[in-house]
């Protein structure tokens, strides 16, 4: 399977977000390295996979009363 590797930035342009708040908040509570993102050669470069992030996006089931919380969890409460 070939997969997309993409930089903060063009991750930020693909989902809107903006790359500040992908490396402070979503990265390692939302993002695990190893399965969302990878640091190639041991280095400080972050590289982000396309297709597992998109496919997280596309299946986690938000419910009408779930609250978002800081940390990137739900309150289901």
């Amino acid at each position: 399977m070939t997969q997309t590797y993409l930089t903060t930035d063009q991750l930020a342009e693909r989902i809107n977000y903006n790359p500040r708040t992908i490396r402070n908040q979503l990265k390692d509570s939302v993002l695990i390295e190893g399965v969302h993102y990878i640091r190639p050669f041991g280095r400080r470069k972050i590289l982000y996979i396309w297709e597992v992030i998109e496919s997280e996006i596309l299946t986690r089931p938000l419910s009408p009363a779930s609250i978002p919380m800081a940390n990137g969890g739900y309150c289901h409460g």
